[in-house]
């Protein structure tokens, strides 16, 4: 994605750091970045979610023209195991859902070593990592080219203690951040719906569609600000209550995500689907990407943390 690499080499993707006092600028950045595409969005997020990482581990941080991924899902198999060697460390293994897979230059690579799991700085220009043919089959976020790679010995340079990638705090605030490129996204998806209402042409009907869209966006709006406003407060915080704001604003933003795309469909029809293709894409795009979020399970997790004691997110 030549845009992608163009924002690196030019600076635009040196986002502010979460919770170092500008955690807003860095959302809305990332929205504005999944507004222009939401594959751009979901590649930007993550190249800036590499920088944070490597900025709280310690890793140095991406030069000018580097792509970076993060390629973190475990699923029970397949795994990549990592060897220390006399020559250091080694990867070896099929990673997943690897984001970027033909475009970054360099990811972030969660790997085994017995029954730890750490995390590895990889650069991919290099036979012993490759990207695993016909592996990514999407519509929806084809763009992504989030196939399989496979690493067969490939240096990596292990970033953080073992199990630090999780239990850092911003590993949470780094989750909100996917939520601000859901926003961007849909706000998108909405601008048919408002310019149709705008034409003065539109029925009740129409309009309520564009009513309901604008509450609920607004509602995770307002999430998006109050969580940067506390992360910048308190960038540490406590896990729990740090673990139950980013769920409580992910499901806000996904819910808001989700009623858009019903709602600009049942208001507009299939005209815009059929003969907009930047709207049919975007709405395909972001049908997918919504799916990084777990659906109940996050509920349930979110619901346990907070029967477990927590009320402040019911207080104003």
């Amino acid at each position: 994605m030549k845009r992608l690499h163009e924002l690196s080499r030019t600076g635009e993707l040196d986002l502010p750091l979460p919770g170092h006092g500008r955690t807003l600028d860095r959302f809305r950045s990332l929205a504005t970045f999944a507004a222009e595409d939401t594959v751009l969005g979901r590649l930007a997020e993550a190249h800036t979610d590499a920088a944070a990482i490597l900025d709280e581990l310690g890793g140095g941080a991406p030069l000018p023209g580097q792509v970076w991924g993060v390629w973190a899902a475990e699923p029970p198999e397949p795994l990549v195991r990592a060897e220390q060697t006399a020559d250091g460390w080694e990867l070896t293994g099929r990673k997943l859902w690897c984001s970027g897979a033909n475009i970054c230059t360099h990811a972030l690579v969660t790997a085994r070593h017995g029954e730890q799991r750490r995390l590895f700085a990889v650069p991919l220009h290099s036979p012993a990592v490759r990207p695993v043919p016909d592996s990514w089959h999407a519509v929806g976020m084809r763009d992504s080219d989030s196939g399989a790679m496979d690493f067969t010995h490939a240096a990596a340079t292990p970033v953080g203690q073992p199990g630090a990638y999780i239990d850092r705090p911003g590993f949470w605030h780094g989750a909100i951040g996917v939520a601000a490129c859901w926003y961007g996204s849909a706000c998108e998806v909405a601008r048919p719906l408002h310019e149709r209402v705008a034409t003065g042409k539109a029925d009740a009907h129409v309009a309520a569609h564009l009513g309901a869209v604008a509450s609920a966006l607004g509602a995770a709006r307002l999430s998006l600000s109050r969580a940067a406003a506390d992360i910048d407060h308190d960038p540490a915080g406590d896990p729990t209550r740090t673990r139950i704001r980013a769920r409580v604003v992910r499901a806000i933003v996904e819910d808001a995500a989700t009623i858009t795309l019903d709602r600009v469909g049942r208001a507009l029809g299939a005209a815009p689907l059929c003969m907009n293709s930047a709207h049919a894409r975007r709405v395909a795009d972001l049908t997918v990407y919504l799916r990084q979020s777990h659906g109940e399970a996050d509920l349930a997790a979110l619901g346990h943390d907070i029967g477990e004691g927590d009320t402040s997110w019911a207080l104003l």
